[in-house]
C-alpha cells in the first residue's frame, strides 16, 4: 500500500519517478495548451492523473512521457496531446446545478418570446448543464422553439459522453416530471440508466473547443453564454483574455453566467453584474 508523504502527499513508493522539475513542465505545458494554472498543491493530482498515460503509452517516467509529446507532431501527436488535456482537465457537474441561474434563464426566455436565441454553454462536461438548458427552453418556450445550444468542452472523453446523453437514473437535480418528459427509461441490460428524448437532444449540438485556440469560429453572435466554474483555473491575463472573447461573440445586452465563486467587477467595460453571478455584456 502507497503512503503519502506529509508535505506532499505524494505516494512514497511511486510507480514513476516524478521530480519538481517534472511538475514545472507539466504546469508550463498545460498553462500554454489550456489555459489552466496549476498550483503547488496539484502534484499528487497530476501524478495520478498522469501515470495512467505512462503505463497505457509505455513511458519509463514522466521525463521521457514529456519529452516524446513535446517533440512529436501531426495525427499521433495531437491524439496524445488531447489526452494530456482529458487527464488534467476537472469535470464536475450535475443537472440543474446553481439552480437560481435557470430561473433567470427562464424569465429571460419568458420575455423574448419566439425570436430565434442562440445559447453558448462553453465548458459542457458530461452534458448535464446543456441538457438543463434544454429543458429550461423546453419548459418555457416549447420543444419547437428557435433556440439553438451550443455545448463545447475541451475535454473529448466528457464531450462524447454528453452527446450520447445517457445517464444513471438516479442523477442528481432531475424531479420525476422531468425525468418523465425528457428522458428514456433503459430496459433489460440498460435498467437503471436513462437517454434524453430526440425531441430535447435536438436543442443541442456539441463540439470540442479549447478557449485558448486563437481563432474562434462560432457563428452568429450569441444571446447568452454559460461560462461556470471555467475562469477559475485561470490566472487574472488570461481571465481578461478570455472575457474578451467571449465579449466579442456575444449579442450586446446578452446575458454571461458564471461560477459561484467568480467575480468580474473588475471588467466593468466588458460586463456588468446583473444578479448573483449573472452579468449583462456591455
Amino acid at each position: 500500500m502507497s503512503i503519502a508523504t506529509p508535505d506532499s502527499t505524494l505516494p512514497i513508493d511511486r510507480e514513476f519517478d516524478f521530480q519538481p522539475k517534472d511538475f514545472a513542465r507539466v504546469r508550463a505545458l498545460i498553462y500554454a495548451r489550456a489555459g489552466i494554472s496549476l498550483h503547488e498543491g496539484k502534484q499528487a493530482m497530476v501524478y495520478s492523473r498522469l501515470s495512467r498515460r505512462l503505463r497505457e503509452t509505455g513511458h519509463p517516467s514522466f521525463e521521457a512521457y514529456l519529452q516524446w509529446l513535446e517533440s512529436h507532431s501531426g495525427p499521433q501527436g495531437e491524439r496524445e496531446w488531447q489526452e494530456f488535456v482529458n487527464c488534467l482537465t476537472t469535470n464536475l457537474t450535475s443537472f440543474f446545478r446553481e439552480e437560481h441561474h435557470f430561473h433567470e434563464l427562464a424569465n429571460w426566455l419568458k420575455a423574448r418570446g419566439s425570436q430565434p436565441t442562440r445559447i453558448w454553454c462553453c465548458a459542457s462536461s458530461t452534458g448535464e448543464e446543456p441538457y438543463s438548458l434544454a429543458m429550461t427552453v423546453a419548459e418555457n418556450l416549447g420543444l419547437h422553439a428557435p433556440v439553438k445550444i451550443l455545448a463545447s468542452d475541451i475535454d473529448t472523453n466528457v464531450l462524447a459522453a454528453a452527446s450520447r446523453g445517457v445517464y444513471p437514473a438516479d442523477a442528481r437535480g432531475l424531479s420525476p416530471q422531468r425525468l418523465r418528459n425528457y428522458f428514456l427509461k433503459g430496459k433489460g441490460a440498460n435498467a437503471g440508466s436513462i437517454r434524453v428524448k430526440p425531441e430535447l437532444a435536438r436543442f443541442v449540438e456539441f463540439r470540442p473547443f479549447n478557449l485558448m485556440q486563437p481563432s474562434w469560429q462560432l457563428g452568429e453572435a450569441f444571446d447568452i453564454v454559460f461560462c461556470r466554474n471555467v475562469m477559475i483555473y485561470f490566472d487574472g491575463p488570461t481571465q481578461r483574455k478570455v472575457l474578451e472573447r467571449i465579449h466579442a461573440v456575444m449579442k450586446p445586452k446578452g446575458l454571461l453566467f458564471v461560477g459561484h465563486s467568480e467575480n468580474f467587477t473588475d471588467s466593468r467595460d466588458l460586463f456588468v453584474l446583473r444578479g448573483k453571478t449573472v452579468y449583462d455584456r456591455v
